[in-house]
């Protein structure tokens, strides 16, 4: 497997209620000689959680220990700009298994279900929903059904049904990336071969 399997994830989240993050700001270009997806995570929105010194920000979200979880939740338009996947290993490196907004990029939206972190598309009204609730009370919790393709608010018990890729569903429910699900049918492209005259 390329990464863990999703099924159904219930977490707290961190709130970033911010239009049009792009990915220069999730992972800025400088952390970009790596060619491996770890060690990403220490970089994550790292001109926003830290000074010049290196010191940590203390109204950054990711600095506010009243926040945590495995959900990232996003405003508008989250992930524009270049289309590096280091954004999205920024983000699985970090930690957080699913990135929910009211819009994505698409470049950006791919590259996570590449990796294993779920972009999860809602609406507006249920997006204002959940940094409501956040706000009022971290411990909030949110559940990610990937099989039944809902995200709930535990605390109001509010859904949204998401939309998905039903081969990217498949490979996330699996932990497959591209290649996990050709050498999975292996078998079936060997029995393929066999029977088909050159």
């Amino acid at each position: 497997m390329a990464y863990d399997s999703f099924n159904i994830l219930k977490s707290t989240a961190v709130p970033l209620p911010i239009e049009n993050v792009d990915t220069d700001q999730i992972i800025p270009a400088r952390f970009l000689k790596a060619t491996e997806r770890r060690g990403f995570g220490d970089n994550l929105f790292r001109d926003w959680r830290f000074n010049q010194d290196n010191s940590p920000k203390e109204n950054f979200v990711l600095n506010n220990s009243s926040y945590s979880g495995k959900i990232l939740v996003g405003g508008y338009n989250f992930g524009s700009g270049s289309s590096r996947e280091h954004a999205a290993w920024a983000i699985y490196d970090y930690g957080f298994r699913c990135v929910v907004s009211s819009f994505f990029a698409d470049i950006f939206k791919n590259n996570c279900l590449n990796i294993g972190v779920l972009p999860v598309q809602v609406s507006v009204d249920f997006l204002n929903k959940i940094f409501e609730k956040i706000h009022n009370d971290p411990n909030t919790e949110i559940e990610i059904d990937l099989p039944k393709q809902k995200i709930t608010i535990e605390s109001i018990a509010i859904s949204e049904i998401f939309e998905i890729n039903s081969y990217k569903k498949e490979n996330m429910l699996n932990g497959y990336d591209d290649i996990d699900y050709l050498k999975n049918l292996k078998s079936e492209i060997q029995d393929f071969a066999l029977k088909t005259p050159f």
